[in-house]
């Protein structure tokens, strides 16, 4: 039976309005709470599952398969990250202990001190919101090495949330693992083991960008791989010195007030 929809008032002949996209009116009941709850919970659950499968299997096709317009059964990619990320810094924190095992570290090296202890409760309590904003400056190292091969900056945004979030799942998948198995190893070794999955870095560059420019030269995307590894690495020491120039100057400005607070933060 037809109806007019309730937001532009647009007769509605199948299940949502072809004008605004507005659900065909139904009365609030139980019948209706229930379908509502069957959807959000098992829909998201679904396209969650889905895409986690199809990351770790195939990450470029599905990042392709998702930028090329295939999303009806995907879980959102920026989505992905935050709920991976979190997942991630629950088990790294709370499970395997992993602050302890940095203080310890920290002070086997002889390296502790209040900035360490700053430092590592910064980045523990807002390594998610840290990592969707790296993502951006991800896309600006894929996007110059693979500038002509057809994508914009937002579609490289899209492909390295993908990066990241299978990135992610390695960790939890397998680096996780290994620190729980040793977990009574002395804070260096296991400190050392968590630094070594970022050798794992570039291989899962070349894989997914072989994948997701699939036909395209293996030579080509080796080379490629090793500029976005080089673009990271110059921007890293960009940004270093840029926080080291800010620091310098905000000392020449303000003198002793700028090197006495640097000290309280220490």
């Amino acid at each position: 039976m037809d109806q007019l929809c309730p937001n532009c008032t647009t007769t509605i002949t199948v299940n949502f309005c072809d004008n605004c996209g507005q659900k065909r009116f139904k009365r609030i009941d139980r019948k209706y709470l229930w379908n509502e709850l069957q959807y959000t919970v098992f829909h998201a659950n679904k396209g969650l599952l889905y895409t986690i499968k199809k990351l770790i299997v195939n990450p470029g096709k599905t990042a392709r398969s998702f930028i090329d317009g295939n999303r009806v059964n995907h879980y959102k990619p920026i989505l992905l990250v935050f709920l991976l990320s979190g997942v991630s810094t629950f088990i790294s924190f709370k499970i395997l202990n992993f602050q302890q095992i940095l203080t310890a570290y920290f002070e086997a090296k002889k390296l502790s001190s209040g900035f360490t202890t700053k430092y590592m409760s910064f980045m523990s309590s807002y390594s998610t919101l840290i990592m969707l904003v790296l993502i951006p400056l991800f896309a600006v190292t894929t996007k110059l090495a693979y500038r002509k091969w057809g994508h914009n900056f937002y579609e490289h945004i899209v492909m390295n949330a993908y990066v990241v979030s299978f990135y992610t799942l390695f960790n939890i998948l397998i680096v996780y693992p290994i620190l729980f198995i040793f977990k009574n190893a002395s804070p260096v070794l296991l400190f050392d083991i968590s630094q070594y999955s970022i050798l794992a870095v570039p291989l899962i560059l070349f894989w997914f960008f072989k994948e997701f420019y699939a036909g395209k030269d293996i030579g080509s995307i080796v080379g490629r791989t090793f500029l976005i590894v080089l673009y990271t690495i110059l921007g890293y020491i960009f940004i270093i010195l840029f926080v080291g120039l800010m620091a310098f100057l905000s000392a020449l400005v303000f003198g002793p007030e700028a090197v006495s607070f640097l000290r309280q933060m220490k």
